[in-house]
């Protein structure tokens, strides 16, 4: 089993969201979608062509709890590929997994603590990509 496959998104907050978006769309020309972030095509290693997968790059007001336990202003949504065996091994190997998967037609979504405090997003996406991707 794999643990981590690739980076499956980018959160962090800012004062002032809408301000800050529109500065890494203007300076850096990240294409900003109507949802308020932006999604980056990759691909699977030792693939040529592109698999339909994306990184999620999104900015979230600093009173956004999403990242809560954790203090730190930001989040990496790490890709997996079994998500349930992952957390297994994360739990057995003495790690602070929270207890909450949520499942949807977006893949499924595991939580994890670091030592230092930081929240770490699992994704497992669903077979054959997310929707819309």
């Amino acid at each position: 089993m794999a643990r981590v496959t690739g980076i499956g998104g980018i959160f962090f907050k800012a004062r002032d969201p809408a301000a800050l978006a529109a500065w890494y769309q203007r300076h850096l020309g990240i294409d900003l979608q109507p949802w308020g972030g932006a999604a980056f095509t990759w691909s699977t290693p030792g693939r040529v062509e592109p698999d339909g997968g994306v990184t999620v790059w999104n900015i979230m007001p600093a009173s956004s709890t999403y990242l809560d336990p954790s203090t730190a202003p930001f989040m990496v949504n790490y890709r997996v590929d079994d998500l349930d065996a992952l957390l297994a091994k994360l739990r057995a190997e003495g790690c602070a997994v929270d207890a909450k998967v949520e499942r949807s037609e977006y893949g499924a979504f595991g939580w994890v603590m670091d030592p230092e405090g930081h929240r770490i997003e699992l994704w497992q996406p669903p077979a054959g990509g997310p929707p819309g991707a």
